[in-house]
Order: C-alpha cells, then sequence, then structure tokens
C-alpha cells in the first residue's frame, strides 16, 4: 500500500445490536489498513448498544459516535454518508463483521486501476442450529462450527459498465450485487450526485436502490475475488422479517424502472429485458 493512505469513512448503522456490536467494531479497528473513520451511528437503541460505541469511542479517536432517533437503516445509511469525509466509502452491518485484511484489499484495488467501485466475495456464516437439552448436557460433545460459504462470482479484474452490466444480468437477485457491504465507494461521485442515496421509502432493497443509482455513474469497476465480509444468517434479522405484501409490490415496481432505466442509459435494455423480468419473479419468492 502507498505510504500516503487515502482516508476511508466506514458507516454502521446500529440497532439494538448488543449480542453482536462488540465483535463489528473489532473487525473494524483491527484492519490492517490504518486511515480509517469509523462512524457508529446509533438509531436509537434501547438496549446497550449506545454504551458499548461510547466506550469504544473513548479508546479509539478514529471513531465518530452519532447518537439519533430511530428513523431506519436507510435513513440511518444517508446520515452517514452526509457526515462522511473520507475519499472512499465502505459499510458494515452491526451483526457483521470484516476480514482483517478487507479495506487494505479493496482500496488497493481501488487505487492501483482507478476504478469507480470496487466488489468482492463474501462469507456467508450460518451458525448451527441449538441442541435440545438432552444433548446440550453431554459436555463430552465438542461444540458444532458454523457453516461457512463463499458467494461470488464474477472473475478478478477490472471491468467497464458494459461488463459489469453483463455480470449483473447473470443472477440480478443476488446479495453479491444488491447489498452495499462488499464494497468500496468513491465519496466524491456519490457528494455529486444527490439521487445516490438509500430509498427511506423502501421497506427493503434499499442497498440496491443506492447501488443501482450509483451504477449510473460509475464507469469503471474491479472485481476482487477474495472474500472480505463476513455476513452472519441470523434469524431476526432484517433479511428474515416477514414484509408488507402491499409494499413488496411497491418496491417490485419501483426497482423495475430503476433497472430499466439503467440499462435503456447503456442502450442495454431490450438485450437483458428477459433476465430484467425474470429477476421481479425472483425476488418476489424471496
Amino acid at each position: 500500500m502507498p505510504q500516503e493512505q487515502p482516508l476511508v469513512s466506514i458507516i454502521v448503522p446500529i440497532y439494538n445490536a448488543k449480542n453482536h456490536i462488540a465483535r463489528c467494531v473489532e473487525s473494524i479497528r483491527r484492519q490492517t489498513y490504518r486511515n480509517l473513520e469509523i462512524l457508529l451511528l446509533n438509531d436509537g437503541s434501547e438496549d446497550v448498544s449506545l454504551q458499548v460505541c461510547q466506550m469504544y469511542a473513548g479508546v479509539d479517536d478514529r471513531i465518530i459516535l452519532i447518537d439519533k432517533a430511530n428513523s431506519g437503516v436507510a435513513a440511518t445509511r444517508n446520515l452517514g454518508l452526509r457526515c462522511a469525509g473520507g475519499k472512499y466509502l465502505q459499510f458494515v452491518d452491526a451483526d457483521d463483521t470484516l476480514m482483517p485484511n478487507a479495506t487494505e484489499l479493496l482500496v488497493d484495488r481501488a487505487e492501483r486501476y482507478g476504478v469507480d467501485l470496487v466488489i468482492a466475495h463474501y462469507n456467508r456464516i450460518t451458525p448451527p442450529r441449538p441442541r435440545s437439552e438432552e444433548a446440550a448436557a453431554k459436555k463430552s460433545r465438542p461444540p458444532r462450527p458454523d457453516k461457512v460459504q463463499t458467494y461470488g462470482f464474477l472473475l478478478e479484474g477490472p471491468m467497464n459498465k458494459q461488463e459489469f452490466a453483463a455480470g449483473l444480468m447473470q443472477e440480478p437477485a443476488s446479495f453479491y450485487y444488491g447489498v452495499m457491504w462488499n464494497k468500496l465507494y468513491r465519496a466524491d461521485l456519490v457528494r455529486a450526485h444527490e439521487d445516490i442515496q438509500c430509498a427511506e421509502e423502501l421497506d427493503w432493497s434499499e442497498d440496491l436502490y443506492f447501488n443501482l443509482n450509483y451504477i449510473r455513474y460509475a464507469e469503471t469497476f474491479y472485481a476482487l475475488s477474495t472474500p472480505i465480509y463476513n455476513y452472519y444468517n441470523t434469524p431476526g434479522s432484517a433479511v428474515h422479517t416477514v414484509l408488507n405484501p402491499v409494499n413488496v409490490v411497491t418496491t417490485r415496481a419501483a426497482l423495475f424502472n430503476y433497472y430499466k432505466d439503467l440499462y435503456e442509459q447503456m442502450g442495454l435494455y431490450e438485450e437483458y429485458k428477459p433476465q430484467i423480468y425474470k429477476y421481479l419473479v425472483a425476488i418476489a419468492e424471496t
């Protein structure tokens, strides 16, 4: 890495994350990349998450703690975007962790290839199901390990917008493309375009809304095949909550329009129209 490291703002929305927040913050603080601005945004937590964050802010001057009334993850991320001062933006969810060299790898590719977006493989970690009381009583049995699966399908290397868009259509409903936490963004690109933000009116897929708007203005991309993020697939997370069917229909319609506009802009809509329609069916079943 260059001696003068560009500042990276890592945005972490937090809501009632007492069981995970210490693990999350420690993974960020221990990054091999040191020039970080760690924005911890407490979204009106009703547990001890704020107190844990206050403790960390007292021992690491890279941490900026923002305590606010509850407004949801999209509005919280948007506040983080407005407060971020780094050259690059990175996102972490409070119940997940970064691999130790995550930021270093992302910034290395961004700087070396001069790209607007770096996208990386990630690990999905599923804890074992709790044993019955009878099985738990048998202390001689060792604890079962977490199940770790790595996701991501683009080959390592730089891409232009058309190549990235074609790759997206391989699996348009994939977390790999839709989420924000396996990517590195250029902050100046976000600041230059007010429409690059999380959709506060959407029930879900607010990450994908951000990404589709960002891709509209990005021109160059890099796929990193090393997994840099640990996504914990835990019951009770936002992914497992029951969605309002009316809001699902509304969101699907909105996302279709974003996809359509993006691919029309690139002159690729007619070619990929079947995959975009198929995507609407896929997200309806998730």
